[in-house]
């Protein structure tokens, strides 16, 4: 495998993490040579040591975007780091942080705020009344005004009602961890649409360079050309 050493640590590393220096956004690249004054355009760095120097400047654009890094910053400056897609983690781990109980509490609060329930209640409640009064003759286990149905329906409010309450504030934790994971995906793609458009503008501005150097180069040419004719006419006049 072919190597090529870096200009900045003298170590050497794999051919295809060579950089150039002219290949390196200026705001990067002011950094670099904040810390390495000799690094320039014709000099070569590594991709990984390269990675340091991009996450200074992140560093720095959230300071002065906020004033300070939040724990959510840390974050999506983590998975820039590790290159990875940090939706895919945050879904993850929400999924492993859920319990049988809460589980139980949404599918609990769901069934309750359903028809099905209130059909399936009313239900139950016509089954009770006409099975008291007129098949046992309002003289069965539960006669008018019907105390033990009364008492069932206050047990049954009185469980339903903190079960929906851990159920709603379930939902209130995933609105604020669905916020927090809005940011951090939100950040993560501005960062990386600063950096695209920042490489876009490096690129045309390298792409301007070059032509302007081939422009200066055909002019020089051409301007010895034309010296050169110039001279083989004045050659041939003077014969």
């Amino acid at each position: 495998m072919d190597n090529f050493i870096s200009d900045i640590s003298g170590k050497q590393f794999p051919l295809e993490q060579r950089i150039s220096g002219a290949s390196i956004r200026q705001p990067i690249l002011k950094l670099v040579k904040k810390e390495y004054p000799n690094f320039a355009n014709d000099k070569y760095i590594a991709a990984s040591e390269l990675m340091k120097f991009k996450e200074a400047y992140i560093i720095e654009f959230l300071k002065d975007e906020s004033g300070q890094l939040s724990q959510l910053d840390q974050q999506v400056i983590e998975s820039f780091k590790e290159n990875r897609v940090i939706s895919a983690s945050l879904d993850g781990d929400n999924k492993d942080t859920e319990r049988i109980g809460d589980r139980i509490a949404d599918k609990v609060a769901e069934f309750g705020g359903s028809w099905t329930f209130i059909i399936s209640f009313v239900l139950f409640l016509l089954v009770w009344i006409v099975f008291n009064i007129y098949w046992l003759n309002n003289k069965g286990f539960d006669p008018y005004p019907f105390i033990l149905l009364n008492l069932i329906l206050s047990c049954v409010a009185a469980l339903q009602a903190p079960v929906i309450m851990m159920s709603q504030n379930r939902q209130e934790d995933k609105d604020r961890e669905r916020a927090r994971n809005d940011y951090m995906v939100n950040l993560k793609a501005e960062l990386e649409i600063r950096e695209l458009h920042e490489k876009i503008d490096h690129l045309i501005i390298r792409k301007e360079q070059e032509l302007a150097n081939v422009q200066r180069d055909q002019v020089e040419k051409l301007s010895y050309l034309l010296k050169k004719m110039e001279k083989i006419e004045e050659a041939f006049n003077s014969r």
